[in-house]
């Protein structure tokens, strides 16, 4: 090997570039593809309008390379959210996606991913993880972070938000207090399975507890009529949220349309957006005032920066959000993100935390309230394959 340190300048620099052409001219090849159920334990229970989630059923997706290198990706499944269900998710790569990929150079992972939508309708949980795996794989081939292949972080720190989602106030306070004091600075309240009164007055209640300083928003996961979202809403109002998150069911976008128009307090958008013409649609309506993106719901990382693009041009806030509950491969997927987010005033959600064990030996970790973009090549992350095997499900 060339000791650079003693070449000039002019010799290190076309060094360099003839590297670089030797390396873009070899193909990386993908030689095996396997996609692995697993079902995650949380730490305790969290409840949201139609699901309690105890287990976190998730897909994995491993992609190996001709050269050894392995890239991973991930994706929950999410039935009331994207219809998938892990054992659809499984066939989708085994049956559709796998073929399409083996042999191939995975240095042409754009090519590739284009070849999904017309092998397979829908299933974007699939096309997500086997996305997030591709970029991890070259990432790690060409020694760069995923953030840098879409471009170059803006940011290297992220503040991520916390989910309360306790049946009692005093519990969700309580919680709220102890993770304040460890450095979390922005709470969001799980809305939309209980009586509206009863849910204003608690969000009035954290406010007035937790004080002026923190970010509070509310996500009801589409389980609100419209009458209680507009009760909820001025009732809440005192409690200053900076979102109401999808109070209204997916497909109702005239009713946020006319929900938007009475209440005071911003739209956002999660269960209604699945892909950019719905985020265009909305915002056409007046529907909603930001959009939260998820990889699972755009079918991976290349369509959440597409769809993140869009949101910037026509002025909507941009929430990053993975789903609960998802390891530190989708955590460090939505990090990386999140450092290239033209903006990310509505805030960044990461769920591995609420895992009883992580997958990867270097867990994420958010201290003092931050959460700092994973370093090294591709995600950054070193996954643990005994902890995959242990936690896999038949």
């Amino acid at each position: 090997m060339n000791d650079l340190s003693k070449e000039t300048p002019k010799a290190v620099n076309k060094a360099r570039a003839a590297d670089g052409r030797a390396l873009e001219s070899s193909p990386l090849r993908i030689v095996r593809v396997d996609a692995i159920p697993v079902a995650l334990p949380l730490k305790k229970a969290v409840v949201m309008a139609g699901e309690r989630i105890e287990r976190s059923m998730n897909l994995l997706v491993r992609v190996e390379a001709g050269n050894g290198l392995v890239g991973w990706g991930e994706a929950s499944s999410a039935p009331v959210m994207t219809g998938d269900l892990l054992p659809g998710m499984v066939a989708a790569v085994d049956q559709r996606l796998a073929p399409l990929l083996l042999g191939e150079d995975a240095l042409r992972r754009a090519a590739l991913i284009r070849r999904f939508d017309a092998a397979l309708v829908g299933n974007t949980g699939a096309k997500c993880a086997v996305d997030m795996a591709l970029a991890d794989l070259v990432g790690r081939h060409l020694g760069v972070s995923v953030a840098e292949l879409f471009g170059g972080p803006v940011r290297e720190e992220l503040v991520p938000m916390y989910l309360l989602g306790n049946p009692k106030v005093e519990d969700d306070i309580a919680e709220a207090e102890r993770e304040l004091a460890a450095g979390w600075r922005v709470f969001k309240l799980k809305v939309g399975f209980k009586a509206p009164l009863e849910e204003a007055a608690a969000a009035l209640e954290v406010r007035r507890c937790l004080g002026d300083d923190v970010v509070l928003c509310a996500d009801a996961n589409a389980g609100m009529t419209f009458a209680n979202a507009r009760l909820f809403a001025e009732r809440a109002l005192d409690a200053r949220l900076l979102f109401l998150e999808q109070p209204l069911g997916s497909q109702d976008f005239d009713g946020m349309a006319a929900l938007a128009k009475v209440c005071a307090i911003p739209l956002n958008g999660d269960e209604s957006i699945a892909g950019v013409r719905d985020i265009q649609t909305l915002h056409r309506m007046g529907a909603i005032q930001g959009a939260n993106i998820k990889t699972i719901k755009m079918g991976g990382m290349g369509p959440a920066v597409d769809a993140m693009t869009i949101c910037s041009a026509l002025g909507l806030h941009i929430n990053l959000a993975c789903k609960v509950a998802e390891s530190s491969i989708a955590a460090a997927a939505i990090a990386h993100l999140g450092s290239v987010a033209p903006n990310l005033d509505w805030g960044l959600n990461v769920t591995q935390h609420y895992l009883a064990e992580d997958l990867c030996e270097n867990a994420l970790q958010i201290e003092n309230g931050l959460l700092g973009r994973p370093l090294g090549p591709g995600l950054g992350v070193m996954v643990s394959e005994e902890r995959v095997a242990r936690f896999r499900i038949p």
